[in-house]
């Protein structure tokens, strides 16, 4: 039989997809055991967000002060969008520190040994000590720390100085005062404003109420002038500095805690990076007498061994370092540990294991010098190029000046014409604007693919 109805369908604009071109011939005689036909009729229903139920919880209103995203995962974004717009470029990513070269096989065999233990009774072990384990612990005091009085009990392994830096912001809560490097590694910032340490975000300035921040550029040696800042309960400081390579002199350090201690402030000391210094820099804060009565040191494995995704790290915390009231600072975090944390994992830890083991300490200061020569590379061309090119000695970051321009302009000039991901310093904070940081993490071929698009931009 010959369909000889007209069907009048009402489709709604959801349903648009429907109409795209088709093979099909509207004039062909199709034969069909059709009885009868019905018209249709498709009702657009009302849109979800008109309809959609809310709870009667408040949003946390300390998030609502935070600036758009969290900075590499809008750099990820950005990334992601100019692939739509040339999915036959070749991106190379020196943004986000992220490591690239295999884990030695002196630690990834102590993962695979620890991993297939778990498949017998004699090898398996369940929860372990939230604070890590022992043989761990100790390995971490003897190895960064010898004979600067770090006990084995000082040390609380995590799953990364991230991670830490968090945990640490709820044992100082809300009623304190921050003090910041700028610029600086974001989460020490983005954390305070969730805890409800901050006030709002002042655009004329680029900067919330109520943090300090301590500028950090060329003219002052990227060391701040503590003179000029009121009194902070906590000071976040890296060194060597992310995102500008600038690793602290001894005697910096020293002004360091005396300004602490003449405050009664404390110094959350970042170290991630301190494998990489070259020189006599100090590489713990705890090189500096009396630093145990006023800091607490974070690191990680994560920029030593390639542990981005293994995810391993440690804080310190000194016995003698207390809280106005005379309570000691590890207990607290501790109290928040066991709440907060189950422990790291255990196959993690008997990688960090391997990692501090004789073996495993030469394989990592292969893996750092495979870096450190990615950054030299890159260096050499900044400065062929005639630019002012900052860190890169002590640090697998590569701080480049472009006075009077836009941080974010520069990187989307850099992604748009060179298929190179960077970061825009202004990500770090108001005194990164007019840098960008190139980071070493990245494949040999790569990083000499990327330097090449950079001398043909700049050329």
């Amino acid at each position: 039989m010959s369909i000889t109805q007209n069907l009048t369908i009402s489709i709604s604009s959801s349903s648009s997809s429907f109409l795209s071109p088709s093979s099909f011939n509207s004039r062909s005689q199709v034969s069909l055991p059709v009885k009868s036909v019905s018209i249709c009729k498709c009702v657009a229903t009302p849109q979800e967000a008109e309809t959609a139920y809310k709870t009667r919880v408040s949003r946390n209103e300390n998030l609502g002060k935070l600036q758009a995203g969290y900075l590499f995962p809008e750099i990820a974004r950005r990334r992601s969008a100019h692939l739509l717009k040339y999915p036959d470029a070749k991106i190379i990513s020196l943004g986000i520190g992220d490591t690239t070269e295999p884990i030695p096989e002196v630690i990834t065999s102590a993962l695979a040994k620890k991993s297939h233990a778990l498949s017998t009774l004699e090898g398996y072990s369940g929860y372990g000590a939230e604070q890590g384990e022992k043989p761990l612990r100790s390995a971490i005091a003897s190895t960064f720390y010898p004979d600067l009085g770090i006990e084995d009990d000082d040390i609380f392994v995590s799953d990364g100085a991230k991670c830490d830096i968090s945990r640490l912001q709820i044992v100082f809560g809300s009623n304190v005062k921050m003090a910041v490097q700028d610029p600086s590694y974001p989460a020490y910032v983005d954390s305070s404003v969730i805890m409800g340490q901050t006030g709002l975000y002042q655009k004329d300035v680029q900067k919330f109420a109520n943090i300090e921040y301590m500028r950090c550029n060329p003219e002052n040696g990227f060391f701040p002038d503590l003179s000029s800042l009121s009194r902070p309960d906590i000071i976040f400081f890296c060194s060597p500095n992310n995102p500008t390579g600038a690793a602290a002199t001894r005697e910096q350090l020293v002004q360091l805690v005396q300004f602490a201690k003449d405050n009664g402030s404390i110094i959350v000391y970042d170290s991630a990076y301190a494998m990489y210094i070259s020189g006599d820099n100090p590489r713990s804060i705890f090189e500096i007498p009396g630093a145990k009565e006023v800091a607490i040191e974070t690191s990680s494995f994560s920029k030593y061994a390639g542990f981005t995704g293994v995810r391993l790290g440690w804080t310190v915390i000194p016995k003698q370092l207390l809280f106005s009231d005379g309570f000691p600072v590890a207990k607290d975090f501790n109290r928040i540990v066991c709440t907060c944390f189950n422990g790291a994992s255990n196959i993690s830890q008997a990688g960090g294991l391997a990692c501090l083991s004789p073996e495993g300490l030469k394989a990592m200061r292969g893996v750092i010098g495979f870096y450190k020569e990615n950054t030299n590379i890159i260096v050499d061309t900044f400065d062929s190029l005639g630019f002012k090119v900052y860190g890169g000695k002590s640090a697998p970051y590569v701080w480049v000046h472009f006075p009077g321009q836009n941080s974010w302009d520069v990187f989307s000039e850099i992604l748009e014409k060179t298929h190179v991901v960077t970061t825009p310093g202004s990500g770090f904070g108001p005194g990164g604007e007019g840098f960008v940081r190139v980071s070493a993490f990245g494949h040999r071929e790569n990083v000499l693919e990327a330097c090449r698009r950079f001398k043909q931009l700049y050329k």
